[in-house]
């Protein structure tokens, strides 16, 4: 529900009701991952994307009854439908997406939530969207790491479904679990859809170069929260990285070792060094490449290259640390311009995270998403 939260929430505060469809499972292809979201409201007017547009007229008729009637209703769409044709995924996929009526009255929690999203803390919204008995479908429970409010039906229930979706939120991960009817682990019955809402990833950029502005650009562009360091405040400033969330002035290694320290890295992060400077990048990946981060990329040359994993190996990184750089940094797209490269370093983090191949999909076989 991120994507139209802000939208959702302009409605709850007018007084109005919403209908709003998030997508809470995918099977095989799927345009959209567990967690896309659409609003309906009052006016007709709509936001969001559950599909890219294959199914996005049936949701919106649905949504308008599901407000008129204030019955959530879980749907699937696909090509197992009589009328996949209609309505189902041209890409040959099946989605489930839960359709429930937003108001003050369904959901007195979404200020908290709100807020706490406007305030990097995490939290997750946990929905009720199957149950055998009918009346407890939409019942909400909202988890923060150090606290529960509302109610699933039991305390059973609360206190299974509140450990796992922290688990989920931690790891920053969306998706639907599911119990006995009242919170057992084993068994059927129940289905919950927890809604992660953790603060955005993280991407380094070390080396205020032109190729740090195209890939601050790039990481705004894809959701992570960028910063641009370097040591020389000439040229780390504010107007020459717009994009960048933040520009910090100090040697590198010395403010990546300090965030560690504070808790502000995680396994989501990103770090693309840009410097191709020894006496800054070796420092920098000696901290570098002993966190537990998600993407460690040095761009330079295959001259560069060698000569920085020489000066590492005498620094005394190990090689299965060194076998965590992404150096030279990027795929092999034939990038010659800053924004090239910027969507090259970005191939990179995006295959890493999703086990993607990083090869053309017209040269494979079998299913697109893993």
């Amino acid at each position: 529900m991120r994507d139209v939260l802000d939208d959702v929430y302009r409605r709850w505060q007018s007084g109005e009701t919403v209908g709003l469809g998030t997508v809470v499972a995918t099977f095989s292809s799927a345009p959209r991952a567990p967690g896309a979201s659409m609003v309906v409201a009052p006016d007709g007017t709509v936001a969001g994307s559950v599909s890219g547009g294959c199914v996005e007229g049936a949701v919106y008729e649905l949504a308008q009854e599901v407000v008129a009637e204030r019955k959530p209703v879980l749907q699937r769409y696909g090509v197992t439908d009589d009328d996949a044709f209609a309505v189902g995924l041209t890409c040959g996929g099946i989605i489930d997406i839960f359709v429930e009526p937003v108001d003050r009255e369904s959901m007195p929690e979404l200020d908290r939530v709100v807020e706490s999203v406007r305030a990097g803390e995490p939290v997750a919204v946990v929905t009720v969207i199957e149950h055998e008995t009918a009346g407890l479908v939409g019942e909400r429970l909202i988890v923060w790491p150090d606290r529960v409010e509302g109610s699933l039906g039991s305390s059973r229930m609360d206190d299974a479904v509140a450990d796992d979706a922290r688990g989920l939120l931690a790891s920053g991960r969306t998706g639907t679990l599911h119990y006995g009817p009242d919170g057992q682990r084993r068994g059927e019955g129940m289905a919950v859809f927890v809604n992660s809402f953790e603060p955005p990833p993280r991407l380094l950029v070390f080396g205020a170069i032109d190729f740090a502005a195209a890939m601050a650009r790039m990481g705004a562009y894809l959701g992570y929260q960028v910063t641009v360091c370097d040591a020389r405040p000439v040229f780390a400033t504010s107007s020459r990285f717009p994009e960048a969330h933040e520009v910090v002035v100090d040697w590198p290694h010395r403010y990546l070792q300090a965030e560690a320290e504070a808790g502000r890295i995680d396994s989501r992060t990103a770090i693309a060094v840009l410097t191709h400077d020894p006496k800054f990048d070796v420092p920098l990946l000696e901290v570098a490449l002993r966190l537990d981060v998600g993407y460690v990329g040095a761009m330079g040359s295959r001259k560069t290259h060698d000569d920085r994993f020489a000066r590492l190996r005498e620094a005394g990184i190990t090689e299965p640390e060194l076998e965590r750089l992404s150096s030279p940094i990027g795929l092999d797209l034939g990038a010659r311009t800053p924004e090239e490269t910027a969507v090259s370093i970005a191939a990179e983090i995006i295959a890493l995270r999703w086990s993607g191949t990083g090869r053309r999909l017209a040269a494979l076989s079998g299913r697109i998403h893993a």
